[in-house]
């Protein structure tokens, strides 16, 4: 993390890299106890916060769907989870998301979006262009995050009505959120 400089000379985090260690609260608040992700660079703070911790299980996942069956298995075997993704993702689970659906358990997705502000790669753009409307027809409750000060009381309002409600609830937290991404050689 960059620390600033403000006047009194003491190091503060910016705002835009204190979100995922926001969220990382939240998940504890909730008693998350398994997170299931795909490696994502706009998830990278968070998964390495979620591996540091021992009452968290992260388990990497070869495709987001299997996210989908590592949430019903946790509910099953009462622990909470959560689902981590990048919104090219979404496409993947769109025939998985009927199991949630079907046998109403608790789903809750954490989506960082791409094909939005600056994207550079057209790959990223029908996909993301589409998110939000693909999980409203599988009956998902769709949160959006644009500010880094907004991340943490609408994550801990996704939890809560994925919880209470066995719910499909999706928190999107936007392109401009989790900054541009370039490309590196």
């Amino acid at each position: 993390m960059r620390p600033v400089q403000p006047r009194d000379s003491a190091a503060v985090l910016q705002p835009a890299e204190v979100w995922p260690d926001r969220l990382f609260e939240t998940f504890k608040r909730a008693d998350i106890r398994q997170v299931g992700y795909v490696p994502d660079a706009g998830h990278s703070r968070l998964i390495e916060r979620c591996k540091a911790d021992p009452a968290i299980r992260d388990v990497v996942l070869t495709t987001e769907e299997e996210g989908i069956a590592l949430a019903a298995g946790a509910w099953l075997g009462g622990e909470r989870a959560a689902l981590l993704m990048q919104s090219s993702g979404v496409g993947n689970c769109v025939n998985m998301l009927s199991l949630a659906r079907t046998c109403r358990f608790p789903l809750a997705m954490f989506v960082t979006m791409r094909g939005e502000w600056e994207e550079f790669n057209p790959w990223q753009v029908p996909m993301g262009s589409i998110v939000e409307p693909v999980l409203e027809l599988c009956e998902a409750e769709v949160l959006r995050v644009h500010e880094p000060d907004e991340v943490e009381g609408t994550a801990a309002r996704a939890l809560q009505r994925a919880f209470d409600g066995d719910r499909i609830v999706a928190v999107l937290l936007s392109q401009q959120l989790i900054g541009r991404k370039v490309w590196t050689k």
